[in-house]
């Protein structure tokens, strides 16, 4: 067994069912973590007035696809989704996916090269979202258009992370969104953490708000998926004070 001067605490601040498969993969990988889920975002699923018909429709989160459920049979079989898990949700709820196992620049590519007819398509998404893949697609000849169906509200840090973060054990910080990275990085601002802490990021624009922390300390992920994302968590906790090296199952 490897030695650890402190047992590093993982701090997951995706919404509970997201985190609950990050916790056991990145178990698999780093046994003896302790995780505390605390999440700084609470999906709220927004009222629709009358869907207009489409050809086809485009998801970029496992929360569209929830928040389209009552809504199922207003909506075309055909679903474009960015990646494996939002596109397992789709397939679940009944569509013909397809992904992009990627992100929203991948998607944009597989949308070009395989939809056979120039829409209308219907971009359902949340309220915060970088980019806007429905104007791309516009200006790429379709017709698209975008639907906000969620919004993400910020919650404050749970009382065992706050402990955590006081605490003198390292903590490692995963965020998927920029989003969550923004509310993340204010709410670590008052108070300042004693624990000395690292932040694992999906994206560079998920890492931009911890950029002044050194690089053994901030990794970005090379893909934005969660495999990706793995390896970043586990490049931070080997750089993190007071951790022993740990060999990892890859």
């Amino acid at each position: 067994m490897v030695r650890q001067s402190r047992a590093p605490v993982v701090i997951l601040t995706r919404p509970a069912a997201q985190s609950a498969r990050f916790t056991a993969d990145l178990l698999a990988r780093w046994p003896g973590l302790r995780v505390i889920t605390s999440p700084v975002i609470a999906p709220e699923f927004l009222p629709l007035a009358d869907l207009p018909p489409v050809s086809a429709v485009i998801f970029t989160s496992e929360t569209g696809v929830a928040a389209m459920a009552q809504r199922r049979a207003d909506l075309p079989d055909r679903a474009y989704c960015v990646g494996a898990r939002t596109a397992a949700a789709a397939q679940a709820a009944g569509f013909d996916t397809r992904s992009a196992d990627g992100d929203a620049e991948a998607l944009f590519r597989l949308i070009v090269t395989h939809e056979p007819r120039p829409g209308p398509l219907l971009h359902l998404c949340g309220e915060d979202r970088r980019g806007d893949l429905a104007e791309r697609l516009t200006h790429a000849g379709y017709q698209a258009g975008a639907q906000v169906v969620y919004a993400q509200r910020a919650l404050p840090l749970g009382p065992q992370a706050r402990a955590a973060l006081a605490g003198a054990d390292p903590v490692l910080l995963p965020v998927f969104s920029p989003r969550s990275a923004r509310i993340l990085a204010q709410e670590l601002q008052a108070p300042a953490p004693r624990a000395p802490y690292g932040i694992a990021a999906i994206s560079a624009a998920a890492a931009a708000p911890f950029a002044s922390l050194p690089p053994n300390r901030l990794k970005i992920a090379e893909r934005p998926d969660a495999a990706a994302m793995l390896d970043a968590c586990v490049a931070v906790l080997n750089g993190l004070p007071w951790v022993e090296p740990w060999e990892t199952n890859v």
